[in-house]
This record gives structure tokens, C-alpha cells and sequence, in this order.
């Protein structure tokens, strides 16, 4: 009788490591557009940030990164305020956030619109435990084996997120950047948003408004 029981911690530390490395290397940018004409127009400016997001973590997780890139670029963070949403799930458009970058003296408004874009459910770990066969002679013979299978815990779900990004003009209200990146399913919601958050701004960097 032989018992096969795969060790969890170290079944569950690959499968993170390995979802890990896959976001890593497929989380992408989908589509980008920018106005040339705005090229430059960012630079050392104050810049409104907002971050729309169906849970609050993710949100704040979400704007903490654009201020933080916004400052790595020579621009000047500002936080937009809190707002209600009437229909979660929905963004309110840049324009909501218009009056308040006014306000602040804020050049532009940045907002990215965090989504889920994949979703991928882990089957638990299971455990066998198999018995071999016997048999004597005697003019007959008789042989038997057994096995069982059964899951160890529960399921794993994961989800990948996707970044909707627009950068819009406080003065005229006009759209001069936009663009989308998205992420597979991953354990670790922080480092997609990182990643994701990294994509958007190098899109912006590519439109060279900073």
C-alpha cells in the first residue's frame, strides 16, 4: 500500500511563482492614441490623477502608482478627490474631475479605469493513495486493486486586470492621450497594477507629453 501526498506548500509556492512569471511576461498594451500636437505639454506641470475602481484597495493601490509616476517623470501629483459613482462598475469620465483640476491649477487630468479583463480557477491539490493487485494459484486465481483520489483543499480563483487610460486637457476638456493595457489571471493583484500602471505611462512617454 503506498500513499502519494504532494507537499501544499511547496505545490502552492511554484503555481504563485509560475502565475507570477506569466503576467510578468504577457501583460501587454493593447492600443494607444495620442495628439502630437500635445507633445511637451506636461512637462513640470501639476497633474490631476484619479483612478476609478470597483474595489476600494484596488483603487487607492491604483492612484498611489500614478502619483508616484507622475512624480518620476518631473510632474506634480495631485490627487483627485472622492467621488460617487451612481452606477459602480462604470467609469464617470475625466470630465467629472474637471471643475477640481481647475481648481488646483492642474494642467491635466490623468484617469485610468481598472477592470477585470480574465479570470482562471486552479483545481486544489489532490492526494491518491493506490494498493496493489494479488493472486494465488490452485487452479484459480484471483486478483484485486484499489485506488482513490481525492482533492486537498479548495480551488484557487485568479483574476487579470486590464487598464483603461486617458489623459485629457483641463483648459479645452479635449482627450490627448489614451490608452489600454491588460494582464492575465494572477495571485498578486499589486504587481499586475504596478505592471499595468508602467505600460500606460510608457505610452505616455511614447507620446512624449511629459
Amino acid at each position: 500500500m503506498t500513499a502519494i501526498c504532494p507537499p501544499r506548500s511547496a505545490l502552492t509556492a511554484c503555481l504563485a511563482a509560475a502565475a507570477l512569471l506569466a503576467a510578468c511576461a504577457s501583460t501587454r498594451l493593447d492600443a494607444q492614441w495620442a495628439d502630437p500636437a500635445a507633445a511637451g505639454s506636461l512637462r513640470g506641470a501639476r497633474v490631476m490623477v484619479a483612478c476609478e475602481a470597483y474595489d476600494q484597495v484596488i483603487k487607492r493601490i491604483c492612484q498611489d502608482r500614478m502619483a508616484a509616476e507622475v512624480a518620476a517623470r518631473g510632474g506634480q501629483p495631485v490627487p483627485a478627490p472622492d467621488t460617487t459613482n451612481q452606477a459602480p462598475g462604470r467609469p464617470l469620465g475625466a470630465e467629472q474631475y474637471l471643475p477640481a483640476a481647475r481648481s488646483a491649477g492642474a494642467k491635466a487630468v490623468i484617469v485610468h479605469y481598472v477592470t477585470q479583463s480574465d479570470v482562471s480557477v486552479s483545481p486544489p491539490p489532490s492526494i491518491s493513495i493506490g494498493i496493489g493487485g494479488f493472486s494465488f494459484g490452485g487452479g484459480g486465481g484471483v486478483s484485486t486493486g484499489v485506488g482513490v483520489s481525492a482533492p486537498v483543499g479548495s480551488s484557487r480563483t485568479d483574476v487579470g486586470y486590464a487598464i483603461n487610460s486617458s489623459v485629457v486637457d483641463v483648459a479645452s476638456g479635449k482627450p490627448i492621450e489614451s490608452a489600454k493595457a491588460s494582464a492575465p489571471p494572477s495571485p498578486d493583484v499589486s504587481a499586475q497594477l504596478t505592471a499595468l500602471s508602467k505600460l500606460v505611462f510608457d505610452a505616455i512617454d511614447s507620446a512624449k507629453l511629459f
